[in-house]
């Protein structure tokens, strides 16, 4: 049993010969068997951290000599089982952050449902070697069904090397490949402190927008396309009970040059939009002038860019861009991602005037105020907004909305 950090038990000394100034026993042990123990790690809220051990066995245990182990036993947080071997020692009592250690390991399976606010089955497995205050592994896992929130399972992959501190449990994330669909998110950071408290980098080089997105949706993902993403992430320790969602902060940019929305009634708005921004008509049942034989699959191809920063599961942006054939969109709002409500509002600049943005009685009351919304040498400026929840996304004029 070992005391909460910083506790007046923690800094006590033991008594002469079992701590500090043990560097083994000078008969050889050949073989040291311990089974059903428990590893308990006090917490200053006064709870603990159990690791139910198995089986450990050492063997080859003297003074001045390194030693062999095996170890099956069971994680605290998240549940886990792990088994590892390979070598430790020898053992330096006045530089123990020194002193060698080597093997390899598995992890599986994990229960990631155990950190609040994303799930999965986890599986890993690795090799390391170094100091103990300076072990350098590489690893890989599986996590065939990771999602966050009540998102799609998703299969997650991913490689990487780091260093562990073995004396805080410190960690610097050198290289980190994790690999969702056709899509790579390349991660470098650290998870350091007491509480433990994670920095990201991550970068998106030509990935799929959608491969991003699904673990985060339970229904289809609003958008498809190629994404470039750039954004550093913190994840908060993880106390008082809170979800993944409340603890993540991310700020970033992204670039989806070939956007295609899946929601087909925000589809059939744009598509509005964009015929009239080119001066096209859309005949009755909503065909696109542009295409009368594309029906109802037609998809008009945009880009999104932008930055975009994540707080308590809300993204919120403030001058996202936004392409469609024959005018541009400039907005600035907010998307949860709780439950994929959007409220943006901004404007719309198109090729051409305002009387071709509406039609029929509207169009008529519009007409006298079309200077207003007509900039020199390019078309009129409409304010717009875009709200609603899944299956009732929707692209409005806004006219009271300030310009």
């Amino acid at each position: 049993m070992i005391p909460p950090v910083g506790s007046r038990a923690n800094h006590e000394d033991f008594s002469p010969g079992s701590s500090g100034d043990f560097a083994g026993p000078t008969t050889v042990v050949e073989e040291l068997n311990v089974h059903d123990a428990d590893l308990d790690i006090l917490r200053v809220d006064g709870g603990r951290y159990s690791f139910p051990i198995h089986q450990l066995v050492i063997r080859n245990f003297r003074k001045g000599g390194s030693i062999s182990y095996f170890v099956d036993m069971q994680n605290a947080i998240p549940g886990g089982h792990i088994v590892a071997n390979g070598s430790f020692g020898p053992l330096y009592p006045d530089n123990l952050g020194a002193t060698p250690v080597s093997g390899e390991f598995s992890f599986a399976p994990v229960n990631l449902g155990d950190i609040h606010g994303i799930s999965g089955t986890f599986s890993g497995r690795g090799h390391f070697k170094g100091a103990l205050t300076a072990i350098e592994a590489d690893a890989d896992s599986v996590t065939p069904d990771f999602a966050v929130g009540r998102g799609k399972p998703t299969r997650l992959e991913a490689l990487g090397h780091l260093t562990i501190n073995g004396l805080n449990g410190n960690i610097v994330l050198h290289s980190v490949d994790a690999h969702v669909g056709a899509t790579t998110v390349h991660a470098s950071g650290q998870i350091v402190g007491a509480p433990k408290v994670t920095n990201l980098d991550l970068t998106v080089t030509k990935g799929r927008a959608e491969d991003v997105l699904r673990p985060f949706f339970k229904e289809k993902v609003p958008v498809t396309g190629s994404v470039w993403l750039h954004s550093h992430a913190v994840i908060a320790a993880a106390e008082g009970g809170r979800k993944f969602l409340e603890r993540l902060r991310m700020d970033g940019a992204f670039d989806i040059p070939d956007e295609r929305l899946t929601d087909k009634r925000t589809e059939q708005s744009l598509s509005a939009f964009s015929d009239r921004a080119q001066g096209l008509k859309r005949p009755e049942g909503g065909t696109s002038a542009a295409d009368p034989a594309a029906g109802e699959d037609e998809e008009v191809l945009s880009s999104l860019k932008g930055p975009a920063r994540i707080r308590n599961g809300v993204v919120s942006t403030d001058g996202l861009d936004f392409q469609v054939p024959g005018a541009g969109v400039k907005v600035k709002g907010t998307f949860s991602l709780y439950d994929k409500s959007v409220h943006m509002v901004g404007d719309l600049h198109m090729q051409t005037d305002l009387s071709h943005v509406t039609t029929g009685f509207k169009s008529v009351l519009l007409k006298p105020f079309a200077p207003f919304f007509k900039k020199q040498n390019a078309g009129a400026v409409i304010p717009i907004a875009i709200t609603g929840s899944p299956n009732q996304y929707k692209v409005t004029q806004d006219l009271a909305h300030n310009k």
